[in-house]
């Protein structure tokens, strides 16, 4: 007995989502061999920079760099602290987004505000 269907015809419905998956796992591939160890990391510099320092580590570290002039971040400094607290952060951390505005306190530099009696947030990459 000869089928009247070809075999190609059952598993047309099939082909194209296969496809899909198996392109998508391939460049998932590629992504992460891309980003082996040895390879360069990436890095994102701000103008007037002068040191990068590490943000994340990973697949591929990346890198921030950290503003060190007083006027660097909404001119008036790279690093804020509470009136009230006792740490330091990145004004680009998300722990100091949470400080109110009437209790900031800002420094030019880590030195500045270590010289001012804070030490730096454990929570707060990059520091």
């Amino acid at each position: 007995m000869i089928p009247k269907e070809p075999l190609f015809s059952k598993l047309e419905p099939y082909i194209v989502p296969a496809i899909v998956v198996l392109v998508g796992v391939g460049a998932f591939g590629l992504g992460r061999l891309s980003a082996a160890p040895g390879h360069p990391a990436l890095r994102v510099l701000y103008p007037g920079a002068e040191l990068a320092t590490p943000v994340a580590a990973g697949v591929g570290e990346l890198t921030k760099a950290v503003p060190s002039s007083a006027k660097a971040t909404q001119g008036l400094g790279a690093y804020v602290a509470s009136k009230n607290g006792s740490k330091y952060y990145l004004t680009t951390c998300p722990s100091a987004g949470r400080i109110k505005d009437e209790n900031k306190v800002y420094f030019g530099s880590a030195a500045e505000a270590l010289a001012a009696g804070y030490t730096a947030a454990a929570n707060c990459p990059g520091l």
